[in-house]
């Protein structure tokens, strides 16, 4: 009897055994979007299923609409605009508006006045004088610093309430895209089935989980989209964020200056031309990258005495790369491989090292007809020599490899080569923030094995396919053989500009 029913409870486990599911596969699933907080907007998802991925991201997008509903400083209807437009009164917000502002006033003291929502005050005189096309007075600049160390606003944390003391113009940019991220972030970790979690916007990004992310940190000095990174990290549950001077900014009498100002002296930032700050708080890790554009080294080192959980990497003007003793726990080494010159022969000449082709191109904005978000369109760039045959693959940004097909063109020279597994990196780029859809490849005259190619005539393809919208290439002809030139291509529904830059390297606007 007892064996019976020990037969009977073997089969059902044996039963139960065959209803169990098998382990799931984790997929990283990726999206790209344009024009999201003034900038790009990249977000990745471990997962199992495309249903987990979408409903994670849908969380992640409407909790960035809600937020810059709140927070905004271009939007004439968000929170923060109407409450700039109230005048010297007091006023009771959002919590999350509270928190923002409260947490100006709290990185103000830390940096020893480094970071300030007023000095925007400072940087519209700066803008004045670059459209007259000149520097700005000293008194406009001495004026301008009085008003920023003045006080502008208290707040009452019992009722959450803000009073303005006076009408100088505030901005919340310094971290704000961080805070609002952080949010995105947490609101996508939540989502069933997501392991791990990256929200990158124009260069700043939020990790959630344990699955560690590369992140390749950009060269201020090499400033297109597939420039060998300056350094590569590794970091889970961490953010990171980058602010420097070299993609935003103007030129005044042949000399570039940045958009970051220092709220002390009026003038823009100088000395390091950027700084990268990993830390477990998104909100002061932009607060952080921001004000050390401004901060001396020594400021610097003094502030993050005590904070073993800080790291941060400068680049000064003269190209010094400084880093803190907490950066070495996430940087990694990689293997570069050497450039391959071989031997050409008396007729053939091989490509200027001295020169470089920089693709340039900003992608249109294109507005969805039902009120959704529209994705970044697929892209593929690429180099075929004057017997069309693929020499070099600049970039190819896609979300889902099943639409690789509707890149024809790119498909067609590239396809086989690229399924044998030349796959695109998946690791995401710290930088300093790009405008939306605005973008620059470089291309260093080597072929995808790392050779110089032979100076003469190539073909640079650049095609643009759009889920739901139109398809476009472009093909021109140009001649590479050591004489500068600019090329301006003709702009399509897909892409506002672009353009074929083949210039002395070093010769960027700075």
């Amino acid at each position: 009897m007892k064996f019976k029913h020990l037969t009977v409870a073997f089969l059902l486990v044996i039963s139960a055994s065959a209803f169990v599911n098998p382990e799931k596969t984790l997929r990283t699933f990726v999206s790209n979007y344009e024009n999201v907080l003034g900038t790009s907007l990249e977000l990745k998802f471990k997962t199992s299923s495309q249903a987990d991925a979408d409903l994670a991201e849908a969380r992640a997008l409407a909790e960035i609409d809600r937020l810059d509903d709140i927070l905004s400083a271009y939007k004439k209807t968000s929170e923060f605009s109407k409450w700039m437009s109230n005048g010297k009164q007091t006023t009771k917000v959002s919590p999350e508006l509270f928190e923002v502002l409260k947490q100006f006033e709290n990185y103000k003291v830390l940096t020893h006045g480094a970071l300030d929502a007023s000095a925007k005050v400072i940087g519209e005189v700066w803008k004045k004088a670059a459209a007259e096309n000149r520097l700005p007075s000293a008194e406009a600049l001495r004026q301008a610093v009085a008003l920023v160390k003045q006080k502008h606003y208290v707040l009452n944390a019992q009722d959450k309430t803000v009073t303005r003391l006076d009408d100088a113009p505030l901005a919340l940019n310094s971290f704000a895209k961080s805070y609002i991220i952080n949010k995105a972030a947490e609101k996508a970790a939540q989502s069933p089935g997501i392991e791990n979690v990256v929200v990158n916007i124009g260069g700043d990004m939020v990790i959630k989980g344990n699955q560690p992310e590369a992140i390749g940190i950009a060269n201020p000095k090499a400033d297109a989209e597939n420039d060998a990174a300056l350094t590569t990290i590794k970091v889970s549950n961490m953010a990171v964020a980058t602010s420097g001077n070299y993609r935003r900014g103007f030129k005044l009498n042949g000399k570039w200056y940045s958009h970051i100002v220092d709220p002390r002296t009026g003038k823009p930032a100088s000395a390091i031309i950027s700084a990268t700050v990993i830390g477990p708080d998104a909100s002061e890790a932009g607060a952080l990258a921001t004000s050390f554009n401004v901060l001396s080294v020594a400021e610097i080192k003094a502030l993050t005495a005590t904070r073993n959980d800080i790291a941060y990497l400068l680049i000064t003007k003269d190209g010094k790369e400084i880093r803190s003793k907490e950066w070495g726990n996430y940087e990694v080494v990689l293997n570069t491989p050497a450039t391959v010159v071989e031997k050409a022969s008396k007729a053939d000449k091989l490509w200027n090292t001295k020169y470089e082709l920089v693709v340039n191109l900003e992608i249109a904005n294109i507005e969805s007809t039902d009120g959704k978000r529209v994705r970044r369109p697929f892209v593929a760039i690429w180099i075929e020599d004057a017997a069309r045959i693929p020499v070099r693959n600049l970039a190819i940004w896609y979300n889902k490899p099943r639409w690789l097909p509707d890149l024809k063109s790119w498909n067609r020279a590239n396809g086989d080569e690229f399924k044998k597994g030349a796959e695109g990196k998946l690791s995401s780029t710290s930088s300093a923030t790009r405008g939306p859809g605005k973008y620059s490849l470089s291309w260093d005259g080597k072929d995808d094995s790392g050779k110089l190619v032979k100076a003469g005539i190539y073909t640079v393809f650049i095609e643009v396919a759009r889920e739901h919208g139109t398809y476009q290439v472009i093909a021109q002809e140009m001649k590479f053989t050591g004489s500068a030139k600019k090329i301006e291509l003709k702009p399509n529904t897909e892409l506002t500009s672009a353009s074929l830059d083949y210039r002395k390297i070093g010769t960027a606007k700075k």
